[in-house]
């Protein structure tokens, strides 16, 4: 059971972070890694309350591209590189949350539809009610929140030749 459902439960990706945290804090590894982790973390807190000095909130792209399409296969290293703006505020131990912020009409990879954009708020230690307010004003100001993205499946997925008829289907 525990075996099925680590590797039923959980995709590739997780599976390949979950092994690489393992190793990392394995014996002999501990001090080379998770120490000199813990001073940086420190230091990623430290940037971001002198941030907060100036401001309450602070806005930012959730990812450095579009989101993918459905079904993609995604390289692990630019998997890694996705996660690039919401790695510092995890560490730092900060709330933040992602909305939806548009779609990029312009780069539409290989579906050729419009892929969503989402626009991070990030908050200070122990302001969550704070960000949640800021996030409901925005989402009263714009409609972002309630338009949804063409499916927007990979055609090589196996998923998509399943989509497409049950679309089809539907629109009939």
């Amino acid at each position: 059971l525990y075996r099925r459902s680590r590797t039923e439960g959980f995709g590739d990706e997780v599976q390949r972070r979950i092994m690489i945290g393992t190793y990392a804090l394995s014996a002999g590894y501990y001090d080379a890694y998770y120490l000199k982790a813990q001073k940086i973390r420190r230091l990623i807190q430290q940037d971001f309350l002198k941030a907060f000095e100036q401001c309450d909130v602070i806005a930012g792209p959730t990812a450095p591209s579009v989101a993918y399409a459905l079904g993609a296969k995604q390289d692990p290293v630019a998997m890694y590189l996705g996660d690039i703006y919401t790695i510092a505020v995890n560490l730092a131990g900060l709330p933040a949350i992602s909305a939806p912020c548009g779609f990029d009409t312009t780069y539409q990879g290989s579906t050729g539809k419009p892929l969503p954009v989402g626009l991070q708020l990030i908050g200070n230690y122990w302001s969550e009610a704070q960000l949640l307010s800021v996030v409901h004003q925005y989402q009263q100001e714009t409609d972002w929140h309630l338009r949804r993205a063409p499916l927007a499946m990979n055609p090589e997925s196996p998923d998509s030749a399943a989509s497409s008829n049950s679309s089809t289907a539907r629109e009939a």
